[in-house]
């Protein structure tokens, strides 16, 4: 089915990201279970390279062809390939530590954002809407919890004593933030 420039294409957000996943679970699990390296004259060739390859591949078909289905294939290819590159982002990152915890780091944060971008496309001006109604009369409640949540996160994660002072008066703050909308709750609520 041709569309024409400028028509909506179908969700491929959905089907690159549903595949990005599928890719790097399955690059972790045969990694892990399979631990088979393909060397060239003496060098290893990590699966990374052939994520760019695919990427390369899906965007070029992506960019070049005006065909549902064809933009589905280049969808599925990309997020294929995604997936592959993602798998070795700590390897990337640290120039050699495979099961770095910076990989999956990298992927949550993907996620999240692909979620946030899709619920944000969908429903835009009913966020937008709402959040400006929330924040409007809460701020500081919100603020406050949001602070007193990441700021103890680190204080009872943390050994640094830097981190430990500024986190302790991050919480501080936040516990006041969040004591002084009580209390003009309270006044309002008995007055």
């Amino acid at each position: 089915m041709k569309r024409l420039r400028g028509a909506s294409k179908p969700n491929l957000s959905f089907i690159m990201l549903a595949f990005f996943l599928a890719s790097f679970a399955a690059a972790r699990v045969f990694t892990a279970f399979f631990p088979v390296k393909l060397e060239f004259q003496g060098y290893h060739v990590h699966h990374f390279w052939y994520g760019l390859a695919l990427l390369s591949i899906g965007g070029w078909l992506g960019i070049n062809y005006r065909d549902d289905n064809i933009d589905r294939i280049a969808a599925i290819i990309f997020g294929i390939g995604g997936g592959l590159v993602g798998d070795e982002i700590g390897l990337l990152i640290t120039f050699g530590d495979y099961y770095s915890e910076l990989t999956y780091t990298f992927v949550i944060s993907l996620l999240a954002f692909a979620f946030m971008a899709t619920l944000f496309k969908r429903h835009g001006q009913a966020i937008l809407t709402e959040l400006f109604g929330f924040f409007r009369q809460n701020v500081d409640l919100y603020v406050g919890l949001f602070l007193a949540f990441v700021s103890s996160a680190f204080l009872i994660q943390s050994d640094n004593t830097l981190v430990i002072v500024l986190s302790a008066i991050t919480f501080l703050v936040a516990l006041a933030l969040i004591v002084r909308r009580i209390m003009r709750y309270l006044r309002r609520l008995f007055t």
